[in-house]
């Protein structure tokens, strides 16, 4: 029975021969760029296809599928183009971002080979690569984008109906089987701006002061710091104006002392299931922040390379403001680029604590002799 990787049915991936790869290389084709490099072993240097270079003979040259395959064989980087940095990250960075462009455009989602042959690598590249610069999957990112269109068409269309096939679901059916998870409540719910929906809030106190926390079925919808108690709930029906807000009950109030217990003792972790709603790039963002440990700091330019938009410093700091939900999703772990602390949701002096508590084993000691 034949396999995936040798099927029949299997379309061959763009330069799948040597004969392809070194054509490539003679005519210096960008486009495959991200799909090989090739080195030479007259000069102990291996290059992307596209590098400037004179163009080596034949007998001298070797093709490796990613330049770590190159240096394991004692080959170093060329110094022209770069291709284990900057030249052949911004070539995955330019063929993500046309599959995500692909994936945004199209009424359903594009085959993962099609996204491939768009983005000129193989299909097992291909998805290596768009996780790597996106933090998720292709799938995961056309659901995201998905989302978002949803909650856009939601409030402005008519209907709940007419939403769904503007966002381009073309079966009722698969858009309910997963609205839930896209929108944290049912459809029509989310349309009338949380209309019934049941919000159970507590607020508790804490060393950097009220601390308030909601959850719906879903998840915990907002973790919010402040001085003053009925400030905090006050904002909480701003956000959700017509759901049923409730009072947590004994159960609830066990999820508010793990919060309560994190802000002290950050290293003790916090695992609560959440209910985030934001765009498919704050999602990024956020899926980012989530993977940081404590103690850990990143500048809002690291953030945006690690999401796959290095461009993007002030869209990824506006998806930090954007963040409702204090410390669950760390953006206070996110400084400027010297390291200065800067611009926090609930304020500058809250980040510094938390940054001081999760910087050494402080906070833990001071937690157990409570």
């Amino acid at each position: 029975m034949p396999t995936a990787l040798n099927s029949p049915n299997r379309r061959t991936p763009p330069f799948a021969s040597d004969e392809a790869k070194w054509q490539a290389v003679i005519t210096k084709d960008p486009a495959a760029d991200a799909c090989f490099c090739f080195s030479v072993k007259t000069t102990g240097v291996y290059c992307l296809p596209s590098c400037p270079s004179r163009r080596p003979l034949r007998k001298n040259v070797a093709f490796h599928a990613a330049p770590d395959e190159a240096e394991r064989a004692g080959f170093r980087a060329c110094k022209r183009c770069s291709p284990n940095g900057s030249g052949l990250a911004e070539v995955h960075a330019a063929a993500v971002a046309r599959a995500c462009r692909a994936i945004e455009r199209a009424e359903a989602m594009p085959a993962l080979e099609a996204l491939a042959k768009i983005a000129g690598m193989s299909r097992y590249h291909f998805h290596r690569v768009f996780r790597k610069h996106t933090g998720l999957s292709p799938k995961s990112y056309a659901t995201a984008w998905r989302a978002q269109r949803v909650r856009q068409e939601l409030s402005r269309a008519s209907t709940v109906t007419e939403a769904i096939y503007a966002a381009g679901f073309h079966s009722s059916g698969r858009f309910y089987s997963g609205s839930a998870q896209m929108l944290g409540m049912r459809p029509h719910t989310f349309r009338t701006g949380g209309d019934r929906v049941r919000i159970q809030f507590s607020v508790g106190e804490s060393s950097l002061g009220s601390v308030l926390v909601a959850a719906t079925d879903q998840g915990v919808c907002a973790i919010s710091l402040g001085g003053e108690a009925n400030l905090l709930v006050k904002e909480l029906q701003e956000q959700f104006p017509k759901a049923e807000l409730l009072a947590g009950d004994r159960d609830f109030e066990r999820t508010v002392a793990q919060v309560i217990a994190f802000i002290e003792a950050p290293q003790l972790g916090l695992d609560l299931p959440l209910d985030i709603r934001g765009t498919a790039f704050q999602q990024r963002v956020w899926q980012a922040l989530q993977q940081l440990p404590a103690g850990e700091k990143v500048s809002y330019t690291e953030l945006a390379q690690r999401v796959g938009a290095p461009k993007s410093v002030r869209a990824v700091a506006g998806a930090c403001a954007a963040n409702t939900l204090a410390v669950a999703i760390p953006c206070h772990r996110v400084v400027r680029l010297n390291g200065e602390v800067s611009g926090y949701r609930w304020g500058i002096e809250r980040k510094r604590a938390l940054l001081e508590r999760e910087s050494g084993p402080r906070a833990v000691s001071e937690h157990s002799k409570k």
